[in-house]
Order: C-alpha cells, then sequence, then structure tokens
C-alpha cells in the first residue's frame, strides 16, 4: 500500500515551467512504475511519463518528450515532473500514479493501482 501526494501545480504564463512533486508514502517502493498523467476539462485522462524507483528507466508519451523531464530521488521517495515551454493547451490537472508491475513500463490509467489527488496546473496566453 502506497499513499501518493502531489504538490507544485499553479499559474504560469505560457512559455514558462514550473516542477511537480509527488512525495510517496509506502515499503517495498523498488517493486513500483511511477507515472504522471493529466486530464483537462471535457478529455480523457492522458499518459505522460512513467519512470521505474530501480534502474530509472523511462518512457515518455510522444507529444511531450523534450518538454517534460521525469525523474526521482529514492532518498527523499519523491517523484518529479519538470514542465518546460507550457502552453494553453497543457492545462489540466495532473495526476501522480503507482503501478504495483515494476517490470514494464504501463502508459494506460486503468494499469495503475495508486492514485494522488491532483495539482491543477493552469497556463495563460
Amino acid at each position: 500500500q502506497v499513499q501518493l501526494v502531489e504538490s507544485g501545480g499553479g499559474l504560469v504564463q505560457a512559455g514558462g515551467s514550473l516542477r511537480l512533486s509527488c512525495a510517496v508514502s509506502g515499503r517495498s517502493l523498488s517493486f513500483y512504475a511511477m507515472g504522471w498523467f493529466r486530464q483537462a476539462p471535457g478529455k480523457e485522462r492522458e499518459f505522460l511519463a512513467v519512470i521505474k524507483w530501480s534502474g530509472s528507466s523511462t518512457y515518455y508519451e510522444d507529444s511531450v518528450k523534450g518538454r517534460f523531464i521525469i525523474s526521482k530521488d529514492n532518498a527523499r521517495a519523491t517523484v518529479y515532473l519538470q514542465l518546460n515551454s507550457l502552453s494553453p493547451e497543457d492545462t489540466a490537472v495532473y495526476y501522480c500514479a503507482a503501478n504495483r508491475d515494476r517490470w514494464t513500463l504501463y502508459t494506460t490509467a486503468d494499469e495503475y493501482d495508486y492514485w494522488g489527488q491532483g495539482t491543477q496546473v493552469t497556463v495563460s496566453s
């Protein structure tokens, strides 16, 4: 069992940057893969990136690769998502999620077992 708490969202102008954090509590964190998703009003939940606690393997959605960077700090039990070159189309609630299968970098929301409450990112034009 794990608990996830996101932070770092807010209002930013187009072209700006934010760094989102996901604080993770629980045991045996090396058994999980950690993903970031977002959901805009009227849209389906969209995969962004995923990272493993062990080995730091990553996978990105093509549309954000090069702009968004996923990283982690094992000692602090925290996963990050750096958002760069933001545009109004990036406005959404951003969610951190944990997948108990450490061997696979899943990209669909229904494959994840635990979710944070979400943090709002709003990008003005």
